[in-house]
């Protein structure tokens, strides 16, 4: 068996975007990754980002907000930033990880001026489909995508 990829998914809160690419890591990818998140903040379970996941047949309510503090010290293969705000404020990762950005928009953001809570969800629902589509694409995609180096992707 060879060893699986370990990748630690980066975002502001570690609420929704991180939690729903660490669920569908272990889902779709978890013979080939282990998968972490955390946020540069800890805001909590998003409940509509469980809502949706779970809609997808990914159940990501036992996963908890954390901060990068709050993860056992390990050495990452990846570290992927999955908004900007992660990006700039990304603590330098000792060891051999290689940070790379995958910016996706902020649901709970995009929800706050929703009409309704279908309408609210239907955000969630397109940035859950997009992240999807990324983490199937892992790790393989991760060998052709420069690695970010002073905030800015590498040619």
């Amino acid at each position: 068996m060879t060893q699986r990829v370990t990748i630690l998914f980066l975002c502001t809160g570690n609420s929704c975007r991180s939690q729903m690419a660490e669920g569908f890591a272990r889902a779709l990818k978890g013979d080939m990754l282990e998968a972490h998140s955390a946020g540069v903040l800890k805001k909590g379970l998003d409940p509509r980002a469980v809502a949706v996941m779970r809609e997808a047949g990914v159940d990501i309510s036992g996963q908890r907000s954390k901060t990068i503090d709050e993860l056992p010290a390990r050495d990452f293969d990846h570290v992927i930033t999955l908004c900007d705000n992660a990006l700039d404020a990304c603590p330098v990762f000792p060891g051999r990880a290689r940070v790379r950005h995958a910016g996706f928009e902020d649901p709970p953001a995009l929800a706050a001026h929703a009409a309704s809570e279908d309408e609210a969800l239907n955000h969630y629902r397109r940035v859950r489909d997009q992240i999807r589509e990324f983490v199937a694409t892992l790790p393989e995609s991760l060998a052709a995508r420069a690695p970010v180096q002073n905030g800015e992707e590498q040619t």
